[in-house]
């Protein structure tokens, strides 16, 4: 089994364009903030792997719909392009991000228990219908009609992990009072830069 097998032709797309979404702050980074401003690590690594979990189910989704509309060049071509008005609709409200200087730092207060926090997690990501529609698109738009169904499985594991370990890293982060208060100053930029890189990736996928 070779690494083309696994990985198609257009996974550094895909793995691009998921890893800028990351970039930009929803209500999973600010859940992640909030409880890791107060309890560190330890009170939110359950929250992190329970959006890990979420996200894994709307990718499992993906693949499920993905598969079934492959094969049909009009249904297709009309997700094709709803999927890469999407990432411009991202890019564009990304572009619109102001300097937010709202995140403040709580007194620290007993952690909330496991099960607590991965119910957290999990619902933080299952109540945001926009995952849903964007790993549709990255499934559909970026991947192609090609991929096999070992290669899709492939990529949702690779995403998952992403999440997962992205996820980690800002709640080990903003536990660092310095480096939480670089990232209030800076997070504005941050939104832009993805908001163009999206934008970009999403006209060229029209121009296609």
């Amino acid at each position: 089994m070779t690494l083309a097998t696994l990985f198609p032709s257009a996974f550094p797309a895909l793995a691009l364009a998921h890893f800028l979404a990351l970039l930009s702050p929803g209500q999973d980074f600010f859940l992640i903030v909030s409880h890791s401003v107060r309890h560190r690590l330890k009170g939110c690594r359950y929250i992190c792997i329970g959006i890990a979990v979420g996200n894994a189910v709307y990718i499992a989704m993906a693949i499920i719909g993905w598969s079934g509309i492959r094969d049909n060049p009009v249904i297709f071509s009309v997700v094709e392009a709803l999927g890469a008005g999407y990432l411009l609709w991202i890019g564009w409200m990304l572009l619109k991000s102001k300097p937010d200087n709202g995140i403040q730092g709580k007194e620290a207060e007993d952690a909330p228990s496991i099960p607590k926090q991965f119910l957290l997690g999990v619902n933080s990501a299952l109540l945001n219908p926009k995952n849903a529609l964007f790993y549709m698109s990255l499934m559909t738009v970026i991947l192609g009609s090609q991929t096999t169904l070992l290669q899709q499985m492939v990529c949702g594991a690779w995403m998952v992990t992403v999440v997962l370990l992205w996820d980690l890293w800002i709640a080990v982060a903003m536990g660092h009072p310095k480096i939480q208060s670089c990232l209030k100053q800076s997070l504005h930029l941050v939104e832009k830069g993805a908001g163009v890189m999206l934008i970009s990736i999403g006209i060229g996928l029209f121009l296609m």
